[in-house]
């Protein structure tokens, strides 16, 4: 009895200590931010060679053959029954619904169009932790949270002209499904390892990614190139789950609202990877946006909730 009360307890004394060390919460979500600001370049590079469903359909089954063989290897047992309706949303929210969502918007939209989302992402996971999880951050936080989304949405919907488009829709459907997803992640990554979340995730979709895969492979061309390769290997491994695994982790450890905001940053992050992978024209006004938006995450970092 003792050694499964031993084990039993392991994972929270885990997540505990990496509650007591907010620095290292901080560094972990950043990591996930860099991640993830990747995503969209890569993306681009993926749809070069695949077309939208064979891309978000395979890097998923990639992502979760991953994911299921770590778990595996290491005998993690299944999470409690509680647990699976939290992980079904975090599945259908970041593992299928915002990778379909912006890889259909990306057939049309540039990747600095394609900010908007990310730049409202913070903001609305907030949101989404504050109805879900019941978090009360305090007035400052949200002003600094509303001038840093406010920035960052004026920059890159001046950038793009201000017209609403289908490729809009898609962002802004994936912006509410990605922070429900981000918020119910958030929420679990508090009673198990963040990784056991994705991972976990990652396989419970596998009923859905893996005929998807089959059907959208044999209906749309695939051209195998070293971009389109190189896209599809980041988004599975990079984005979908080692960068989720260190997102979620900073999140337990800092707190959901507090960690979204370091991702107001990611926009202008994307910009510089789409002129450097992509060759997209870096706008001038980056550099102002990008320090009206490092001075709000300073302060919503220190924002007391």
């Amino acid at each position: 009895m003792r050694a499964q009360s031993s084990a039993t307890t392991a994972p929270r004394i885990a997540v505990a200590t990496d509650r007591d060390r907010p620095g290292l919460g901080i560094l972990q979500a950043a990591l996930g931010v860099i991640a993830f600001s990747l995503t969209f370049p890569a993306t681009a590079w993926g749809l070069e060679g695949f077309g939208p469903w064979s891309l978000v359909a395979v890097r998923s089954v990639l992502a979760a053959v991953i994911a299921g063989g770590c778990l595996l290897g290491l005998r993690v047992p299944l999470p409690a029954r509680r647990h699976w309706p939290g992980l079904a949303v975090v599945g259908a929210g970041v593992v299928l619904g915002f990778p379909l969502l912006t890889t259909l918007a990306l057939r049309t939209s540039t990747t600095a169009h394609a900010a908007v989302v990310v730049g409202l992402l913070p903001l609305t996971t907030a949101l989404c932790s504050a109805l879900r999880v019941g978090t009360r951050p305090s007035r400052t936080f949200w002003t600094a949270a509303l001038a840093g989304a406010a920035a960052v949405l004026a920059f890159t919907v001046q950038q793009s002209g201000g017209a609403l488009s289908t490729a809009d829709l898609y962002l802004f459907a994936a912006l509410l499904v990605c922070a429900a997803g981000y918020t119910e992640g958030g929420r679990l990554a508090r009673v198990m390892p963040g990784w056991h979340v994705i991972g976990w995730a990652l396989v419970l979709c596998l009923p859905l990614t893996v005929p998807m895969a089959a059907l959208a492979l044999a209906q749309e061309p695939v051209r195998l190139t070293a971009h389109s390769v190189t896209g599809l290997l980041w988004v599975a491994v990079g984005s979908q789950f080692v960068g989720l695994v260190v997102w979620y982790r900073g999140m337990a450890a800092i707190g959901i609202p507090k960690a979204s905001q370091l991702q107001l940053a990611q926009p202008l992050l994307t910009l510089v990877w789409s002129v450097l992978l992509l060759g997209e024209h870096l706008p001038v006004a980056a550099p102002l946006t990008a320090a009206a938006v490092l001075v709000c995450i300073a302060v919503t970092q220190r924002a007391r909730g």
